[in-house]
């Protein structure tokens, strides 16, 4: 038995699945409302502290909506992609690094109808995150892009842009984990950056010929 050919169907199967059930990005933003609104987040476990980060990322995500821009070249290459795509976005409402990088998966899919973004929760699909972890762990978001005809994964990013990926790393070597200190001045390296750091990374996954 040929072990590569039994993963690679099971991990299509796994996505195909997640796609049938999966939000497009504008009921993923719904619902992250409706949580709003009802002072939950998503996922079985219910905390307050959850809670508040999913109405901090709903504001972050509502502003970066509006605000998030592509420059004219990466305008352009997206609008050259001729393959019927799905980037299919692993996440939860508490994650702060989604929010700042899912509207910008969002701006590049609507500059071109051949890039579709899926989103599903990653609790809830824990047997697909399992084979895209990062560095072994359950990071989120992640983001693994599908050419449809094909049905093969034809990239992956995430959880965060490369150039923090860097900084983070760096941080953890020196000094173990990331405290909250740290995690504030990450908020201000992505407001620094408005999501270009992501933009250049999103457009390396784009199949241009």
């Amino acid at each position: 038995m040929n072990t590569t050919n039994t993963i690679n169907n099971s991990v299509t199967s796994l996505i195909n699945n997640a796609i049938s059930t999966a939000l497009s990005y504008t009921e993923y933003r719904e619902l992250m409302q409706n949580l709003v609104a009802s002072n939950k987040s998503t996922g079985v476990l219910q905390t307050d502290a959850l809670a508040n980060y999913t109405m901090l990322n709903d504001k972050r995500m509502k502003r970066l909506d509006k605000t998030a821009k592509l420059d004219a070249t990466t305008i352009y290459k997206t609008q050259q992609v001729a393959t019927k795509t799905t980037w299919l976005v692993l996440t939860e409402s508490w994650c702060g690094d989604a929010a700042q990088s899912m509207p910008v998966m969002q701006k590049i899919a609507e500059q071109n109808p051949n890039i579709d973004v899926k989103v599903i929760l990653r609790d809830e699909n824990l047997e697909l995150m399992n084979h895209f972890l990062y560095n072994n762990t359950l990071s989120i978001p992640r983001l693994i892009a599908i050419d449809n005809d094909t049905q093969k994964v034809i990239g992956n990013w995430g959880p965060r842009p490369s150039k923090l990926t860097a900084i983070v790393e760096a941080y953890k070597a020196e000094h173990g984990a990331l405290d909250a200190e740290f995690k504030q001045e990450l908020q201000v390296w992505y407001n620094k950056d408005k999501g270009q750091n992501t933009i250049e990374d999103l457009v390396q996954l784009l199949p241009l010929k």
